[in-house]
């Protein structure tokens, strides 16, 4: 892919990864058909398919046939999906409305929220593990980079229990950045370097691409610390104010609204100083880097 335009990448991508997750998904008319129905109402009730992108971004860096990496991209939705379904549930951040929808369990009861998060979880590494046009090792590799990234340790469930555990109690900065590096950097990480390690990037390459990763992973999330106190709910998609009212641990709690955008600021910097080395390839993802900081949703 030569754009390093970030709007029409967004253009070419979002349809090729909507049209994969169709094919990937179960049709509603199987069954259990009411569990089918609510997976594919959360994957396609919007969304801005950032992981993927990156994922794709991260592959284009080294390689110009991209629609081959589109199963794993699409994979990566899944497993955020997933992850926004249990995080909607009561006993997590109990919200009822996600991408200006009724949130999952607000639609289809919690028990069938919990299975559909538990499915497409579950489908997204089938979906990975059956990629025959990369080598064994390559699909290995990704498989192990996703399941960490999504795990306990410095990964999504990790870092959502030490979300819940911080609520209410005043943390440090660093323990702060470690929450928000597992509970939304890690699979943001992961979606650059899946697509990076499957594109064929040299050893110094990853280096940079994790760097980088790890970067634009905590960017992302203090952006939403902040939306979460300046946006409205028409232009969230979710209710705003939660991580207020719940005493969530949070940039803007700790360090105020200004000194978080000017944090936000100085990481996108650094990260587009990591990643411009690998040279005219790594263009797309300097701009998906200022992407993340600018986004209003």
């Amino acid at each position: 892919m030569k754009t390093a335009n970030i709007g029409a990448f967004f253009q070419q991508v979002v349809p090729a990864v909507d049209e994969t997750l169709d094919k990937i998904l179960p049709p509603e008319f199987n069954v259990p058909t009411k569990l089918h129905e609510a997976m594919r109402y959360s994957v396609f009730a919007g969304g801005k398919r950032l992981r993927p992108g990156l994922c794709v971004a991260g592959y284009s860096a080294f390689r110009s046939d991209w629609e081959c990496v589109l199963p794993v991209a699409a994979s990566l939705e899944l497993v955020h999906t997933y992850s926004l379904i249990h995080d909607d549930l009561p006993a997590m951040d109990d919200d009822d409305f996600r991408r200006g929808m009724p949130s999952c369990h607000r639609q289809f009861g919690d028990a069938i929220a919990i299975l559909a998060g538990d499915a497409l979880l579950t489908l997204a590494f089938e979906t990975i593990s059956a990629c025959d046009q990369f080598s064994p090792e390559r699909v290995l590799a990704a498989l192990r980079a996703l399941a960490q990234a999504a795990g306990t340790q410095v990964g999504m469930i990790g870092g959502q229990v030490l979300d819940l555990e911080a609520a209410g109690s005043f943390i440090d900065s660093d323990h702060l950045d470690l929450i928000h590096r597992s509970k939304t950097g890690a699979l943001i990480e992961a979606s650059i370097v899946l697509g990076a390690q499957l594109g064929g990037a040299t050893p110094d390459a990853m280096r940079r691409i994790r760097l980088y990763g790890q970067r634009i992973g905590l960017a992302f999330q203090i952006v939403d610390d902040i939306l979460d106190e300046t946006g409205r709910a028409r232009e969230l998609g979710k209710t705003p104010g939660k991580d207020r009212d719940q005493s969530k641990a949070t940039y803007p709690r700790l360090h105020g609204i200004e000194e978080s955008r000017r944090m936000v600021h100085a990481i996108v910097r650094e990260a587009g100083e990591i990643i411009v080395e690998l040279g005219d390839g790594a263009q797309l993802l300097v701009e998906m880097a200022d992407y993340v900081e600018t986004r209003s949703q």
